[in-house]
């Protein structure tokens, strides 16, 4: 071991800290290693040509001139559990970043914790077979719920719109339920959606990027300053239960008047029903807003002006490059995104308005459980620095 203090501890730190970025990230150019690690470009070219010099990474030609640095394919692989209200979805991919099959299906409704949990754990035995891994081979694991989870305990906060979570140490149950040889760790759904497309989506690129889900639940995740950023309990952004009316309907947050519960998804279908004369989807109010249904047209449009409402005051506090629009809703994105534009410019600070943009996400229904993926590698990276 190198003494601490010394030049060779600061170049095994220096090391470890490109080593880290480029399991987290993936293929980085030398550029973006010294933006990623705050090094300058001589000291991460001098740790490059060391570490292929020692086998660690390998060097690929992109397009143009371009040249990016990667690891070394390196054994292992990684799970990725997206627990909806609705669904679970299970990805099996290797640390390459490649997914290497994926199976999804419909939950019950008011399933349990255990059942859940149980289905999830034949899924996860299914797309391991499937990609030929064996579970020996698995380095990392992740799964993303749709509610707050405490960083300081584990433990499955209020409000959940999961029966049977809240208080549950998530990842605890995970970890017994898959059988896995590493622990699950445990994150919401919308911080998830928001690492996944600022990995793969239409946040590459961005140091603020603000993931809003629009589904039975909203929420927000935040990159902030090109960190996933969750608050000391991990309960930032729960936009969905800021407040627009304290006298409104009541929340299942115990609240009055949130976002959530004018905005959310099974809120537009029961409030078309009466209207149409049945429960719509998403996609059919979608459609019948596109087909000119005044009354779709209409509510989505309102969807998108009262979410603005929220948005407005996260651009003032939190100034972000970019809103991405995901979950169920993004599909009604073509009238969300201009009316909740119009809000923010006329309710937001001038200067962050004028700076944001806001578009739907790339990665539709496959968001949340590319994210689990993504921090399951990045938990896998974390501990492989950590031992190396």
């Amino acid at each position: 071991m190198s003494r601490p203090g010394s030049p060779q501890a600061l170049r095994d730190l220096n090391r470890g800290r490109v080593l880290e970025a480029l399991r987290e990230y993936g293929d980085l150019s030398q550029a973006e290693l010294a933006r990623r690690t705050e090094l300058s470009q001589a000291t991460v070219s001098n740790i490059i040509r060391h570490l292929r010099a020692t086998g660690d990474v390998v060097t690929n030609d992109g397009p143009g001139r371009r040249t990016t640095v990667r690891l070394a394919p390196g054994p292992g692989f990684v799970v990725g559990v997206d627990y909806g209200h609705r669904h679970i979805s299970v990805a099996v991919a290797d640390l390459d970043h490649d997914v290497l099959t994926e199976e999804r299906i419909d939950l019950a409704k008011d399933v349990s914790a255990h059942d859940g949990m149980a289905e999830a754990a034949r899924m996860t035995e299914r797309t391991l077979r499937r990609a030929g891994v064996d579970r020996n081979e698995v380095v990392g694991a992740a799964m993303g719920l749709p509610a707050p989870i405490d960083r300081t305990t584990g433990r499955v906060g209020s409000p959940s719109i999961l029966p049977g979570w809240v208080g549950v140490n998530a990842g605890d149950v995970a970890t017994e339920a898959l059988g896995l040889p590493v622990r699950v760790v445990v994150d919401n759904d919308a911080n998830l959606g928001a690492l996944a497309e600022w990995w793969w989506g239409a946040g590459v690129g961005y140091s603020d990027v603000v993931y809003l889900k629009l589904s039975d639940g909203v929420g927000a995740g935040l990159i902030i300053g090109g960190h996933l950023y969750g608050g000391v309990a991990g309960t930032a952004g729960e936009i969905g239960h800021t407040t627009l009316d304290e006298y409104g309907e009541l929340c299942r947050c115990g609240n009055r008047g949130c976002l959530e519960t004018v905005v959310s998804a099974r809120r537009v279908t029961a409030m078309l029903a009466p209207v149409v004369g049945e429960e719509l989807t998403i996609s059919e109010v979608v459609r019948r807003a596109e087909d000119g249904s005044r009354a779709c047209e209409r509510l989505l449009t309102d969807v998108g002006l009262q979410v603005g409402r929220s948005l407005a005051d996260l651009c003032s506090l939190l100034n972000p490059q970019m809103i991405l629009v995901g979950g169920e809703l993004a599909q009604a994105s073509a009238l969300l995104i201009p009316a909740i534009e119009r809000v923010i410019g006329r309710c937001g600070v001038p200067a962050a308005a004028e700076s944001v943009h806001i578009k739907p996400g790339a990665l539709g229904a496959r968001t949340h459980v590319l994210g689990t993926i993504a921090l399951a590698r990045r938990e896998a990276g974390a501990a492989a620095v950590f031992n190396s």
